[in-house]
């Protein structure tokens, strides 16, 4: 016997996913001609138009945390959908080849450390490795820059960095038009990278650099994946909260091997490391006395050392003969 209420129900919910601007059901991560689909850099007013705006608008008006049930269906098919495409998408890689940089969104395009980084994802992805960040502006944003430079010369890094000089934070009025000159004055030349960003901070603009987007709307399902896929290990800038967070959660993952090895954490810069946020003396005591294991550290000021400690992670072929790697 047919149950006409749930009929019913079924029909609402069907009615429900075809009315929330996302789509719940997506087979693919986005692009960012996706995110940012009727993007017009001659009409200022278009970004309020663009798709990654009207979900954020959306995801304001339905709540951050206190949302509908049927909202929140929408929300967690959506969110697993993305994570399907992910594992799809990934499965182009071996394992060693997924890197993360973690750091600020406050990183300033003008400030050397941006340009440290843009250097570091530009060298490791020529190397053959697949550069991962949360998405946002700042080192995020130099993360993906790095890898859409590259195979090209030092040269045209400095005359993008110089374009993007003009708009140094996500605030600025030509943050995002400025990106598209690099975009179009250099065309990508066929290196990929992957950005996992969040609508929980959807007031910072995902950056257009990435090539592929696994944009969530879990804030916490979102950090447990970009950590956990950078099986290659993890490059830590300078950052806020939200980086420190990011240690303390991979330094777990590694302690326990939660993925069946643990993987290198490398901090660029050692002063900030070591004085202003010091998670090097903090590391040191928690190794000697035990109560971490399995830490892969390097503190270095120096991108050669940084590149080198990620690449002597992958030599490892150890990890491959007990068939962790793909």
């Amino acid at each position: 016997m047919i149950d006409i209420n749930s009929c019913k129900n079924l029909v609402f919910v069907k009615e429900y996913f075809e009315d929330v601007p996302y789509d719940v059901m997506r087979e693919s991560l986005y692009s960012p001609s996706d995110l940012y689909d009727v993007l017009d850099m001659s009409d200022e007013s278009s970004f309020d138009r663009c798709y990654d705006t009207r979900v954020y608008h959306h995801f304001i008006d339905t709540g951050k945390t206190e949302y509908s049930a049927m909202e929140a269906l929408s929300r967690s098919l959506h969110d697993y959908s993305i994570r399907v495409a992910l594992r799809k998408f990934l499965g182009q890689f071996r394992s060693w080849q997924a890197v993360g940089i973690m750091g600020g969104h406050g990183m300033r395009r003008t400030d050397s450390e941006y340009r440290d980084v843009v250097l570091v994802s530009k060298r490791l992805t020529e190397k053959g490795y697949l550069m991962i960040s949360g998405g946002g502006p700042g080192a995020m944003e130099a993360t993906h820059l790095g890898a859409w430079m590259a195979g090209r010369a030092l040269s045209d890094v400095d005359e993008a960095l110089h374009i993007l000089s003009a708009a140094p934070t996500f605030q600025d009025k030509d943050w995002l038009r400025s990106a598209m000159r690099v975009i179009r004055l250099f065309p990508q030349l066929g290196y990929n990278s992957l950005a996992i960003p969040t609508w929980l901070y959807g007031h910072e603009p995902a950056t257009p650099f990435a090539t592929h987007i696994a944009k969530m709307f879990e804030n916490s399902i979102r950090e447990e994946t970009l950590l956990t896929i950078a099986h290659g290990g993890l490059i830590y800038v300078s950052g806020s909260a939200g980086t420190i967070q990011e240690i303390f959660q991979e330094a777990v993952q590694n302690h326990y091997e939660s993925t069946g090895y643990a993987s290198p954490m490398v901090f660029l810069g050692k002063d900030f490391w070591v004085n202003h946020v010091p998670i090097a003396p903090f590391f040191k005591h928690m190794v000697e006395t035990g109560r971490y294991k399995n830490m892969i550290l390097t503190f270095t000021d120096d991108i050669d050392d940084a590149i080198g400690a990620i690449e002597s992670f992958k030599e490892d072929e150890k990890k491959c003969d007990r068939g962790i790697c793909k």
